[in-house]
């Protein structure tokens, strides 16, 4: 219950935060103010919009199937709520430590696809169903390399465990982690911990990993330059042109969810967790206390600060790269699936699997 209400509070904060800085990103990145009018700069534009959503009419279209429509949004934010519930935020604080986590979190995260396909058939609206087409085929596309790339975490790892992933990143690891993952180098990193630690080191094929996971994300997200589905030159709003007032919110809720769920995921799998990227190099020994021990009030704040943090980071690249890219053309964005980013992931398993054979043992 803990995690829950924690976690609950941290997605809709998160849009609060999110929503701001990314107007102020865009407006850095185009050379102009943002929000400058409504309290001091503009930090109270996102309340007067929250208001104006509350106080907006939730318009069912007359051509639409009611029942499916009205429940289309609940479904999408569900599938990505429920993701969080196996997310490790501390060494000590996680919902479900489930031994299958990562299984889970892919298997959960899904079913949003039908939420989209539900909002969009349902509305009754040529744009509507363009949008809820093009998200199905670029989200169930881009769940290979997604997978693949995850998998390659685990191949590594041994394991589908979220907070077993982490333990193995840091100083308080069981098993002894080589630089570069080569025993033959004969350099134990376990006790230096940081970013030595990490999977992106542990394994360096894995950092390419990650640059495809991250690419992945955008389009799962369907974040710029993968906005198709909500291609606003081309067809109005996508799968929710039809939607208005909370209903509107709570899919917009949805995306800003699945930002912050699927950095999490990254930070997890490939950056460290909750571990601290300082390491205990010289007489300051920085990991030591930039990372509480396990069980200690002082590990679950630094816990949650580290991970917060990078999943804080990626987030902000995501908003760089929707100003900076202009969005690609659907025959684009499948070819960069099929033909770019599989086909890299797939050698990029095969690594993975020698490397841990071979090498890592």
């Amino acid at each position: 219950m803990l995690a829950l209400l924690i976690f609950l509070a941290m997605v809709t904060g998160n849009v609060v935060v999110g929503v701001y800085l990314e107007r102020k990103v865009s407006a850095f990145i185009q050379d102009r103010l943002g929000p400058m009018e409504v309290g001091k700069y503009g930090l109270l534009q996102l309340i007067a919009d929250l208001l104006k959503l509350l106080q907006k009419e939730d318009i069912v279209p007359a051509a639409a199937d009611r029942r499916l429509f009205l429940l289309a949004p609940a479904i999408i934010f569900a599938s990505i709520f429920a993701g969080y519930a196996v997310i490790p935020l501390t060494p000590d604080l996680q919902g479900s430590a489930t031994a299958v986590g990562v299984f889970y979190l892919m298997a959960i995260i899904s079913i949003d696809v039908v939420g989209i396909l539900m909002a969009g058939w349902s509305s009754n609206n040529k744009y509507s169903l363009f949008g809820a087409m093009r998200a199905v085929a670029q989200i169930v596309s881009y769940e290979i390399p997604l997978g693949l790339t995850i998998l390659c975490v685990v191949m590594i790892c041994q394991t589908l465990n979220l907070q077993e992933i982490s333990f193995q990143q840091g100083i308080y690891t069981y098993e002894a982690n080589y630089l570069f993952g080569i025993r033959a180098l004969g350099v134990n990193v376990t006790e230096w911990g940081g970013i030595f630690c990490w999977n992106i080191l542990r394994n360096p094929f894995l950092l390419i990993a990650y640059v495809i996971f991250f690419i992945a994300t955008l389009a799962e997200s369907n974040r710029a330059p993968f906005d198709l589905p909500e291609g606003e030159s081309e067809i109005v709003a996508g799968y929710h042109t039809e939607y208005s007032g909370m209903r509107w919110a709570l899919l917009f809720l949805s995306e800003y969810g699945m930002m912050l769920l699927v950095s999490f995921l990254g930070a997890i799998l490939f950056l460290g967790s909750w571990n601290t990227p300082l390491p205990n190099i010289g007489p300051l020994r920085l990991a030591d206390w930039t990372s509480g021990v396990p069980g200690s009030v002082w590990g679950n704040i630094t816990g949650a600060f580290w991970l917060l943090s990078k999943a804080g980071f990626a987030i902000l690249v995501q908003m760089w790269v929707r100003w900076t890219l202009p969005r690609l053309r659907v025959d684009q964005l499948m070819f960069l699936c099929w033909k770019v980013l599989t086909p890299i992931s797939i050698v990029l398993l095969l690594i993975s699997g020698v490397w841990r054979l071979l090498m890592v043992g």
